[in-house]
């Protein structure tokens, strides 16, 4: 992703061969990771996410078909993982021009990403470039925090999705926040926020059935983070929130977004440090992995699994 060295990588997120030219590799899916957590409110820590992560797929890259789906995603997507980006230590600017000439590059090149954080702050050079493309984007946002607090500094995984908004990135109108149980400007808010007690209490269909009439046929962006889970699931990270959804259900509501239009992913903020025997990180390669089975789907798998999208 940068003209730096990288930092090393053990193996490619659920196996997937190792690249050091993304751009020339052949592939339909480009996974990343951006160690960077110099944006956090919270806890430190979220720059160990990348490689734990990776670490925990190796838990599920055995299986062929990765339940409930009845195809092997290696049959329809060629996915592979370029590293780690590089950037200057404790450098937010930096880390910001190289993810953002990285992103370009890959997908100039007609690639999709799907970046392993580092803290929520990526998502916003992420947004840039994929704006750029595409023009603005719908945004699909899991997370315990709808991250649209007013604040000052350049470089804060609170208000990036404001700063979003204020750089014409996202479409507030055909956006959507999932999970949010903390505070933010209730009156007058653009995006449509489902909340946790909302999804708690109507399910996973009726999130999906909204999600689809928000979002129509608009590029969406889909990004996950791991505090959306409530920390009975998800530990490890810098600001864990009581209320939060079950891994079942976040993966229930992700597998039924195959009619979307994703033009990237990501799943952030996993501080392995503070996890347990790898709760947080599996849970984040699972949710990584449904979000690539999504963008292999078609209809037809969800009626072989079941699954009807809408209530």
């Amino acid at each position: 992703m940068s003209a730096a060295k990288k930092l090393p990588v053990l193996f490619g997120f659920l196996g997937s061969d190792t690249v050091a030219d993304p751009v020339g590799a052949i592939a339909d899916v480009v996974v990343i990771g951006v160690p960077f957590d110099l944006a956090t409110t919270g806890r430190a820590g979220a720059r160990g996410g990348p490689d734990a992560i990776r670490l925990a797929s190796g838990h599920l890259s055995w299986q062929r078909n990765y339940w409930p789906w009845r195809f092997a995603l290696a049959d329809r997507l060629r996915v592979v993982d370029a590293g780690n980006l590089a950037f200057r230590t404790a450098s937010p600017a930096d880390m910001v021009a190289a993810l953002q000439a990285g992103v370009r590059d890959v997908i100039s090149s007609g690639k999709r990403l799907l970046t392993l954080g580092g803290d929520h702050f990526i998502s916003l050079p992420i947004l840039r470039e994929h704006a750029a493309k595409y023009g603005p984007i719908s945004l699909v946002h899991f997370d315990a925090h709808a991250d649209t607090e007013d604040l000052e500094g350049e470089f804060n995984h609170g208000s990036m999705f404001l700063d979003a908004q204020r750089e014409g990135l996202i479409d507030p109108a055909r956006s959507v926040q999932i999970g949010i149980r903390t505070e933010y400007d209730f009156i007058g808010y653009p995006i449509t926020v489902l909340d946790a007690v909302w999804v708690h209490e109507r399910g996973p269909k009726a999130v999906v059935a909204e999600v689809a009439r928000i979002v129509g046929d608009a590029p969406a962006y889909l990004t996950f983070d791991i505090d959306c889970l409530d920390p009975s699931f998800a530990p490890g990270t810098g600001t864990p929130h009581p209320g939060g959804l079950s891994t079942q259900q976040a993966l229930q509501i992700l597998r039924r977004l195959v009619d979307l239009n994703v033009v990237g992913m990501d799943v952030v903020e996993v501080a392995p440090a503070y996890d347990h025997a790898e709760m947080t990180a599996l849970a984040a390669a699972s949710i990584g992995s449904e979000m690539l089975h999504v963008f292999a789907a078609k209809r037809s798998d969800l009626d072989a699994i079941g699954f009807s999208p809408a209530c």
